[in-house]
């Protein structure tokens, strides 16, 4: 474990002295923010049926999104690790004396964190300062900010383990692209990225319901928002349990597969 918290940490402090391009992400994470709530607010005063989520809760999930977008989507990549499968410099991660799984495992997550953390205060500090109703405020309770923080977290644990799978699958393929555009495009519309969850078609999105990827995002932004009880926020928290185990174990036994079959040629 020494291996990989030192990694972890390691990681994590170089991923923070990116500040400049940190920056850059957050002008244009405002920028995309302002057009979603544009879009949102213009929807809602174009009709007059009740929608299962108000337009506030849902500028409150927007502006979260925004803030923890690194935390969150799936296109979120590491060139490195892809550089190492596919040069075959993969030779010298399995020459180290710890488990190649959990190595990148923590690398994933400190690089994650590290791109939230730079990102997610200005924007949540800037939000929180705009005129109602387009700023972001406080939960409805202090349960509802645990709960969220509990998801939240789980919710980072559980995107590595599916990212994990973009990797593994390169050994495979040999080239990143096309797991990196099916895991981005599908990710992002089932987790509510591109339209939210409560306003999909019923059929769609019971779907998405038993699907992992709602479980990284809109679940905890919707229980900060309140649009989510603590009945169902719990129960989510156990869906999220479920899928962490069940795809970490798919994982480290999909690479236990793929290391089997590795060739590494060279003079």
């Amino acid at each position: 474990m020494r291996a990989y918290y030192s990694l972890f940490k390691m990681k994590l402090l170089k991923g923070l002295q990116y500040r400049t391009a940190a920056l850059a992400g957050v002008a244009t994470q405002f920028f995309w923010g302002f057009m979603y709530i544009m879009i949102f607010e213009a929807f809602y005063g174009s009709t007059t049926a009740v929608q299962p989520i108000s337009l506030r809760q849902l500028i409150q999930v927007t502006w979260l999104q925004q803030s923890f977008l690194v935390f969150v989507i799936l296109w979120f990549r590491d060139a490195e690790l892809m550089n190492l499968i596919t040069s075959g410099n993969i030779a010298y991660e399995l020459c180290r004396p710890t488990d190649l799984y959990g190595f990148w495992y923590s690398k994933l997550t400190a690089q994650r964190l590290s791109g939230a953390i730079l990102r997610c205060f200005p924007i949540i500090i800037a939000a929180s300062l705009l005129p109602y109703p387009y700023n972001l405020s406080f939960p409805p309770s202090l349960t509802s900010f645990i709960l969220f923080i509990i998801t939240l977290t789980l919710g980072l644990i559980l995107i590595v383990a599916i990212s994990m799978l973009i990797y593994i699958s390169t050994f495979y393929t040999m080239s990143p692209m096309g797991s990196l555009l099916i895991f981005g495009v599908l990710g992002e519309f089932l987790s509510g990225l591109v339209i939210p969850v409560p306003l999909m078609p019923e059929g769609l999105r019971r779907i998405v319901y038993l699907l992992p990827f709602r479980y990284t995002s809109d679940l905890p932004f919707r229980i900060y928002a309140g649009n989510i009880g603590y009945g169902e926020a719990v129960l989510g928290i156990g869906v999220q349990f479920v899928w962490i185990l069940v795809l970490i174990g798919l994982g480290r036994l999909w690479m236990s597969k793929a290391l089997k079959r590795i060739i590494v040629q060279g003079g």
